[in-house]
This record gives C-alpha cells, structure tokens and sequence, in this order.
C-alpha cells in the first residue's frame, strides 16, 4: 500500500473515531443540561487542543490536511458547547 494512501485511510479513521467519542457526550450534555461529572479544566483543554489541530490542517504544505481540519472543527465546536454549559451550570445559574 502506497505510504500516502496509508496516511489517508489513518486520517479519516482518526476523523471517524474523534467525531464518535465526542458526539454523544454533546448530544447528552445538550440534552440533560447536566455537567455534574465534567472536569472543567478538561473540556478546556481539549477545545484548546482542537483548535490547534485545527491550525496545523490548515497550514499543512503543500496542501490542507482536510480530514484533520474538519474532525477538529466538530470537536471544537462540542468542547465550546459543553464548556458554555458547564460555565453556565457552575457559575451563572447558582
């Protein structure tokens, strides 16, 4: 198999997995509203490390790494909604 090639299909499994393992713990917390068991720091570091992913797919030379691009704007944009609602829950509802 072709090393580029390789490098795709690890891609967009990568992008597959990532998009799995964050989904449902949005789809809850969006849901539920509940945020009792999520660690603040680390939903924070997460969307971090999200965006910076984000950063380095787009930059990539000599082209745009799409797959890791579009896996960690859809995992930024869940790490900013938990973090929204656990800042929410945590501090300006009580």
């Amino acid at each position: 198999m072709e090393q580029s090639l390789f490098f795709h299909i690890c891609g967009y499994v990568a992008t597959i997995g990532m998009i799995l393992g964050y989904l449902p713990q949005a789809i809850t917390t969006i849901r539920t509203r509940n945020t009792d068991g999520i660690a603040l720091p680390t939903f924070l570091m997460m969307g971090i490390g999200s965006l910076a992913f984000m950063l380095q797919g787009l930059l990539h030379e000599p082209e745009i790494i799409w797959s890791m691009f579009l896996t960690n704007l859809i995992t930024a944009a869940c790490s900013v909604i938990i973090f929204s609602i656990k800042i929410y829950n945590d501090y300006i509802k009580k």
